[in-house]
């Protein structure tokens, strides 16, 4: 357990107003030291917004935002003394280079570790010589991915951090986020990408509409929706259909799946032991699955990316 158990942030019925739109609508938000907590919504659903409130640069209309136990619009600058952070949409100034650039944010906080800032650009595949206004999208995230993991700070806020990068770049992100956690920061990833928050995350916080409608470990989360099973049968699927607990049955090829809720998981496996099952595989629902459940979006599509982009609105 980590020696310091007080959030290394909290909110507590968060609201902001944006006019006649609400942003926030009463969020309540914990994030433990030392855990990487995925903040996981649709453009649109107010992550953005929190975040910043977190990092000082609006405030709530209504509710308390803490860091380390400090009001950031408060206090700002103490608040923020060991935060290093990574928008979703990263601008550069467009006449330094890639390497000034880094060297101007990491300088902020104190300096870059040298040794770690260059493997960094090694490990990245980035080029710091460049001019900020030739880079790509990929490569400006670089750069701030880069100036963050460059020097170590207590926390990470990350904002759709890897947005831009593509599957390998993507991959050291991820072993950047793990070395962090490793050395006991905290972080906060703020994402729609389902399998990114799956592999890094201990504990999630599921955003509907500025609300939190779901908070806890992936465990704790998964044991409220159904497993889906993928079996081979003689079994009509006719009759799979009858069987309690049953859910979403569908055949695929020679295989039929269907979903079975929790509750009714021994009675479905005595009766497929009965059904002339020749093959089986069973696993627990993916976190998309417990997305869509909160947002009572159908999952019928087969998309390995895994994403929400067809949810998304404008970012609030």
């Amino acid at each position: 357990m980590h020696p310091d158990s007080s959030p290394v942030i909290s909110t507590t019925r968060l609201g902001k107003n944006f006019g006649h739109t609400a942003a926030l609508a009463g969020l309540d938000l914990s994030v433990l030291p030392g855990e990487v907590h995925g903040f996981l919504g649709p453009n649109g659903a107010g992550k953005s917004t929190t975040l910043r409130i977190l990092l000082g640069l609006i405030r709530p209309t209504s509710g308390t935002a803490r860091v380390f136990g400090i009001d950031p619009w408060a206090e700002p600058v103490r608040a923020h003394r060991d935060v290093a952070y990574v928008p979703g949409d990263v601008t550069l100034w467009p006449n330094l280079t890639g390497g000034e650039v880094i060297d101007l944010l990491t300088g902020l906080r104190g300096g870059a570790d040298e040794d770690l800032r260059r493997r960094l650009i090694d490990e990245f595949d980035f080029d710091p010589r460049k001019k900020a206004r030739t880079y790509s999208k990929g490569n400006r995230q670089k750069a701030a991915l880069i100036a963050a993991f460059s020097r170590p700070a207590r926390l990470y806020l990350l904002d759709e951090p890897s947005s831009g990068l593509d599957p390998v770049m993507d991959a050291v992100f991820r072993h950047q986020v793990r070395r962090v956690a490793a050395d006991g920061a905290t972080v906060l990833l703020s994402s729609h990408i389902l399998a990114e928050v799956e592999q890094l995350c201990d504990r999630v916080t599921i955003i509907r509409s500025g609300a939190a409608v779901e908070s806890g470990t992936l465990a704790e989360l998964r044991h409220l929706t159904r497993t889906r099973f993928r079996i081979t049968s003689s079994a009509k699927p006719q009759v799979l259909s009858t069987w309690r607990g049953i859910h979403n049955l569908r055949v695929d090829g020679t295989s039929i799946e269907f979903d079975a809720d929790a509750a009714d998981l021994g009675d479905v496996l005595d009766a497929l032991a009965t059904a002339g099952v020749t093959g089986i595989t069973a696993a627990p629902p993916s976190l998309e699955e417990l997305f869509m459940r909160h947002y009572g979006v159908q999952n019928t599509g087969r998309a390995d990316h895994r994403s929400l982009d067809s949810q998304n609105s404008q970012a609030l």
